[in-house]
């Protein structure tokens, strides 16, 4: 029998989610551990690809993040500078070799099938699957399967659609719907599933995961400034290093990676009350000679600094909160692909307390 398995998912998808519900737990949602981040963000490679099992067949593969990466598997502290651009909420990624997905869903089949009140749509659908694994049930796109393609077991994998976890609920929901489809080894995914994993999806979820320095501008004066006192900022010269994060899938047959690096860019100071004056006007201090801003030195207190603020009235006993931006360029480059590719710019901020007094005169 042969007709559109997105018309047949469409029309029972509540039915199928029950069916293959133990997919989410059982396949990618849970993204590997996080190395820690090491010197000038060259961090050791985090190793979870899993092993096998008694069949002998692959774990559920697993993306594998290195370098500049926040700790645990967590968001990065990355902002994107386009409020548009989102990571992927979900993909396509291998999860399982033919024996090992026959267990699985086998069992999961079983015990859908047999809870109490499983009929109508929900219990047809349930039994489509099963025709679908079993009996060479397929649709228009998408062939049906003799016995889970056991037959092939080492020749390919079965994907599944994996969550990505700090995405928001109602994009999974509408997403990586599909039923788990086999792809042999070396072979690309079949053009329908527009959300199988990609270097450019991977290297989406590294610059999600990407770990960047803290903005800490230095200040002179520091921390203490007077109205109408040039107060001088840069950055430290250690904070241009590029930084690099990587992004991996590797199991047999299947082998593709993505690096995102950023590039200082820029630095923006937010003087934290609109009676100060930033320098340059724009309040945005570009990188001159791989340097933001210039160190203050002794003797230049009445010249104007390449980047500052100038506060034009007291904090009143309180304190102004600097905001310092750093703007980062991202781009990236992965497996067959030619590069460094774009991708939005991202920026960290820090806020630091600025306390402006008034300058004291002496009456003789």
């Amino acid at each position: 029998m042969s007709r559109s398995r997105r018309t047949a998912l469409g029309a029972s998808a509540a039915a199928l989610a029950l069916a293959f519900g133990v997919l989410s737990a059982l396949a990618l949602s849970a993204p590997a551990h996080a190395a820690e981040p090491g010197k000038n963000g060259e961090g050791a490679s985090t190793e979870e690809s899993g092993g096998g099992d008694d069949t002998g067949i692959y774990a559920a593969a697993k993306i594998q993040y290195s370098g500049a990466v926040a700790k645990g598997g967590s968001r990065g502290n990355v902002t994107s500078a386009d409020v548009n651009w989102t990571p992927p909420p979900c993909w396509y990624a291998p999860a399982y070799g033919a024996k090992e997905f026959k267990k699985k869903m086998s069992a999961s089949l079983k015990e859908q099938m047999g809870t109490p009140g499983m009929g109508g749509h929900a219990g047809a659908a349930l039994a489509e699957a099963q025709r679908h694994y079993e009996d060479g049930y397929g649709w228009t796109d998408t062939p049906g399967y003799k016995d889970y393609n056991v037959k092939k077991d080492g020749e390919g994998m079965f994907w599944a659609g994996v969550e990505n976890p700090d995405e928001p609920d109602y994009l999974k929901r509408t997403s990586c719907t599909d039923l788990p489809f086999w792809v042999d080894n070396g072979e690309a995914p079949p053009p329908q599933y527009e959300e199988a994993i990609t270097p450019e999806i991977l290297a989406a979820l590294a610059y999600q995961h990407m770990k960047l320095p803290d903005t800490k501008v230095t200040l002179a004066p520091d921390g203490r400034t007077k109205v109408n006192l040039p107060t001088w900022a840069w950055l430290d010269h250690a904070t241009f290093d590029e930084v690099r994060a990587t992004a991996a899938i590797n199991v047999p047959g299947f082998n593709i990676q993505a690096t995102t690096t950023a590039t200082p860019k820029s630095l923006t100071l937010n003087p934290g009350t609109k009676d100060a004056t930033t320098i340059p006007a724009s309040g945005e201090c570009l990188i001159v000679d791989s340097k933001i801003g210039e160190p203050y030195a002794k003797g230049k207190s009445k010249e104007t600094p390449p980047c500052g603020i100038i506060y034009r009235r007291s904090s009143a006993g309180d304190t102004f909160p600097l905001k310092a931006s750093l703007t980062w360029e991202i781009s990236w480059t992965g497996t067959g692909q030619a590069g460094p590719n774009q991708m939005p710019d991202g920026t960290i901020e820090a806020v630091q307390d600025v306390t402006v007094e008034e300058v004291q005169s002496i009456n003789r």
